[in-house]
């Protein structure tokens, strides 16, 4: 199940059953069920402090995963900056709504297992999230 929350921002999500559908198919793409998924949209300060005060880091970014799976079932919170994410649409050239999907399906990725640390990691990663977001399309 996918709860969608809202801290300090305006922003309105649209969409929530095309969503919910289209990342259960990532979710059984992977050989992974959903589990309970919380989306938290938030500003760039709300994620900031998350970032500070859980992880010790001290700056700003598009999404932070916190991973409570077990098993083959995917559970966790996914923070998202809707601050950053519309400026990296600016800065990558692409919608709002397709830079969200890509941060969505990144944070679904991280729960399954799929890292960015390496380069290698950060190809396969990006390889995953092209793939998905090809299916949202289809949608």
């Amino acid at each position: 199940m996918i709860s969608y929350f809202f801290e300090d921002t305006d922003f309105i999500f649209k969409g929530k059953a095309l969503n919910n559908r289209w990342l259960k198919i990532v979710a059984e793409s992977e050989i992974r069920r959903l589990g309970q998924i919380s989306i938290i949209f938030c500003s760039d300060n709300y994620i900031l402090d998350i970032n500070q005060r859980f992880l010790q880091h001290d700056y700003f970014t598009d999404i932070i995963t916190f991973d409570y799976c077990e098993g083959d079932r995917l559970s966790g919170d996914l923070f998202i900056s809707v601050d950053s994410v519309r400026e990296n649409a600016i800065e990558y050239g692409s919608s709002f709504n397709d830079e969200l999907n890509r941060v969505m399906v990144h944070g679904i990725l991280h729960l399954i297992g799929y890292d960015d640390h390496t380069d290698e990691d950060i190809r396969q990663m990006r390889s995953k999230e092209n793939y998905y977001l090809s299916l949202r399309e289809l949608m």
